[in-house]
């Protein structure tokens, strides 16, 4: 890896010790999310990120089958262990796939062979299984974040079990920071004003047109819970500087009034000498809550993209014009 790197401003995870810089490397990617990446490309996206002053990495086993995992822990092995925090997440056991059909592509997404299976396991015995079967694809000898992953139809069970499991484990020095990694709001909320999380990962929820997670950013500021923003494009529909017809929003065709607060944000942001993708960056990072906006970059000229985006101010007054 380049010895080269520019830093990136870092922030706290609440009083646990541990600092992210504002970019955060979302790691789907490079586990083949969509379409097959080879080793020397992933190694290289890594690379750039590191040469751009990116420390903090977001994995987990769902990301093709533990080899967004495998590359990333591969990838950082020259790299000093405390140079670094790793966030990876519990809830989906990696298990042998009795009736394997060549390719995990249509049922989770990645473009690998689906030789194993994701099986939901909010359990504590299911999270001590998760976390060390993580260690060993990392490579790694410690976790410094853990999000109990997508428990939709398991919140309670997240709640009582998961999560205890994880702030048992942070007590013990195992890890160092504990929280939930949703696409919703309301249970992370619920985790927030129900348990001992450090941290809460929210998807596309806290964007420049999907503001609907305020509640629980709110909620989290008061308590001194941290907040990872993750999706801050919407799924593509920020990513350029003028969305098109056939823009996605929330893994689906934008719908036509969301598609139009977005065309709107890319014209306040032409007037004022920027564009919509800058702006989508710089947002999430002006809540006192969020800590990281996390992206998932699967090529080296998107992460030099992302960076440049963390690094350069927006103009104040964009805030006030837009809607």
């Amino acid at each position: 890896m380049s010895g080269d790197t520019r830093e990136l401003p870092r922030r706290p995870l609440g009083t646990t010790g541990v600092t992210v810089t504002e970019l955060g490397f979302g790691a789907a990617p490079i586990g083949n999310l969509y379409r097959a990446r080879p080793d020397d490309v992933a190694h290289a996206v890594i690379e750039a990120a590191w040469a751009e002053g990116v420390r903090y990495f977001d994995t987990a086993p769902h990301y093709g089958l533990g080899l967004s995992e495998r590359r990333l822990g591969a990838a950082l092995a020259g790299r000093p262990r405390d140079d670094y925090v790793i966030s990876t997440k519990v809830g989906r056991l990696l298990e042998p796939n009795p009736a394997p059909t060549g390719s995990d592509l249509a049922h989770g997404g990645f473009d690998v062979p689906d030789d194993q299976v994701r099986v939901r396991d909010y359990s504590a015995d299911g999270v001590l299984r998760s976390i060390d079967a993580s260690l060993r694809r990392l490579g790694v000898d410690r976790i410094d974040i853990v999000l109990v992953h997508d428990p939709d139809d398991h919140v309670d069970q997240a709640l009582t079990e998961a999560v205890p499991a994880l702030v048992a484990l942070r007590e013990q020095g195992v890890v160092r920071a504990v929280g939930l990694g949703m696409n919703q709001w309301q249970a992370p909320l619920r985790a927030v004003r129900e348990t001992d999380v450090d941290v809460i990962m929210v998807a596309g929820r806290w964007t420049l047109v999907d503001r609907t997670a305020a509640p629980l950013l709110d909620a989290c500021a008061e308590r001194g819970v941290s907040v990872l923003a993750a999706a801050p494009y919407n799924s593509g529909l920020l990513a350029r500087p003028w969305p098109p017809d056939d823009a996605y929003f929330d893994y689906g065709p934008a719908p036509a009034d969301v598609l139009a607060v977005a065309r709107s944000w890319a014209g306040t942001c032409e007037r004022h000498g920027t564009t919509l993708p800058h702006a989508a960056m710089a947002f999430p990072l002006r809540h006192p809550a969020v800590a990281s906006v996390v992206t998932g970059l699967g090529a080296v000229d998107h992460v030099r993209a992302a960076a440049d985006r963390i690094r350069e101010p927006v103009p104040e007054g964009l805030w006030a014009a837009g809607r």
